[in-house]
C-alpha cells in the first residue's frame, strides 16, 4: 500500500434528491479504505438508465434496507466504472496497485463512481477483460452482468434455443445480443429505429427489426414458426407487452427491475422480474470469459466530462445506440 493516500477528490454530487440541476461538481473527501475494500482511481463511469432514479431518490428506501442507515449528502451517484487500483485493504488479496479493473456496486454506501476515486468492497471489483478499453469497461458492468444473469440464471437459455431481445440496440440490449450468441442462442432482435436494426445486425443478431414500425409478431413467426423459446425485455411499455405474443406456449420471459411500464403476466408463458445486482463470483468470471473469447462491442454513443453529468442525464432521454459514459479525468 502506498505511504500516503489521496484525501480529496472532485465528484459530481447532489445535496438533495431532485432534477438534473441538482448535480454539481465539488471537492469532497475520499472515503476511508476498509480492510476488505479497494481504492480505485476512476477513469470512466457508466451512465445508466437507472441513474436519474438514484438522483431523484427512488432508491433511497432500498439504500436504507441494504445498509441500515440513511443516505447522506453530499451524495455521489453512479453504479459502475473502471480505473486503476491505488490501494487495497489489509484483508484483500488478488489485486495490486496499478491493476486495471472495473467495478459494479449498486448504491455503494461509500459513494458512487461519478468521482475521481471510489472505495469498493473487493468482491465487486474485477479485472478488465482482455480486448476492452478503459472506457468500454467503465460503461458496461451493470448492464453486462444484468444481461448475463437474465440469460443464464433466470431464462436458463439453452444452446440452440431462440431468444427475443426487446430493446436490442440499447445499453443492456446490445450486450445481451452478443452474450446470447456466445451462449449459442438464435437471436431475434427488436431494436429502435433503422440505425438500431443495422446495429443489432452488426452485433450478430440472426434477425433484427424496428420495434417502432415493423410487424414484430409477423417477423417473429417467420423466424420461429412454432414460437420463440424465450424473451429478455430490456424496456417496457405497450410494444414490449405485444412482443410477448411471439413466445411459444410454455415459453419464458424475463425483465430486470427498474424498467418503465413493467410487462404483465399472460397465459401461456412464464414471466419473471429479476434483480441484476450482487452476482455470484462465478457469473462475473463467466462474463469475463465470454467477453474475452472474441471481439466484443461495448458501444459508447457519447462520452461526457464530469462537469457535464447533467447533460449526460438529459441525453438518456434521447435516442442513442448502446451506452453513455462519463470521462472522470
Amino acid at each position: 500500500m502506498p505511504d500516503s493516500l489521496p484525501t480529496s477528490m472532485r465528484a459530481a454530487t447532489i445535496h438533495r434528491y431532485g432534477g438534473v440541476d441538482e448535480l454539481g461538481v465539488e471537492e469532497i473527501a475520499v472515503p476511508d479504505l476498509g480492510p476488505d475494500e479497494v481504492l480505485v482511481r476512476v477513469e470512466y463511469a457508466g451512465v445508466g438508465a437507472w441513474d436519474p432514479g438514484e438522483r431523484e431518490g427512488r432508491y433511497s428506501q432500498l439504500f436504507r434496507d441494504l445498509h441500515g442507515v440513511e443516505p447522506s449528502f453530499p451524495y455521489v451517484i453512479g453504479f459502475d466504472g473502471a480505473g486503476t487500483v491505488v490501494a487495497v485493504g489489509e484483508a484483500v488479496s488478488g489485486f495490486n496497485r496499478g491493476d486495471r479493473v472495473y467495478a459494479d456496486r449498486h448504491l455503494n454506501p461509500k459513494g458512487g463512481f461519478y468521482a475521481e476515486f471510489a472505495v469498493v468492497e473487493a468482491a465487486y471489483v474485477h479485472p478488465i477483460p482482455s480486448g476492452l478499453s478503459m472506457r468500454e469497461a467503465g460503461a458496461m458492468p451493470v448492464d453486462a452482468i444484468t444481461a448475463l444473469i437474465g440469460l443464464t440464471d433466470v431464462l436458463r437459455l439453452a444452446f440452440g434455443e431462440s431468444l427475443l431481445v426487446f430493446g436490442a440496440s440499447g445499453g443492456l440490449g446490445h450486450l445481451a445480443v452478443q452474450l446470447a450468441k456466445r451462449l449459442g442462442a438464435r437471436v431475434f432482435a427488436v431494436a429502435s429505429g433503422q440505425d438500431g436494426v443495422a446495429f443489432a445486425q452488426r452485433l450478430g443478431a440472426d434477425a433484427a427489426i424496428d420495434g417502432r414500425t415493423d410487424d414484430v409478431l409477423g417477423a417473429a413467426a417467420d423466424f420461429a414458426p412454432d414460437g420463440i423459446d424465450a424473451a429478455l425485455l430490456t424496456a417496457g411499455g405497450e410494444a414490449a407487452q405485444s412482443a410477448l405474443g411471439a413466445l411459444r406456449h410454455g415459453g419464458r420471459a424475463a425483465y430486470p427491475r427498474g424498467i418503465d411500464s413493467e410487462p404483465i403476466q399472460q397465459a401461456g408463458f412464464v414471466l419473471e422480474r429479476y434483480i441484476g445486482d450482487d452476482p455470484p463470483a462465478s457469473r462475473s468470471d463467466q462474463l469475463g470469459n465470454l467477453i474475452s473469447a472474441a471481439p466484443f462491442d461495448v458501444h459508447v454513443a457519447q462520452t461526457f466530462r464530469l462537469e457535464q453529468a447533467g447533460d449526460a442525464h438529459r441525453a438518456l432521454g434521447h435516442h442513442h445506440l448502446g451506452k453513455l459514459a462519463l470521462q472522470i479525468r
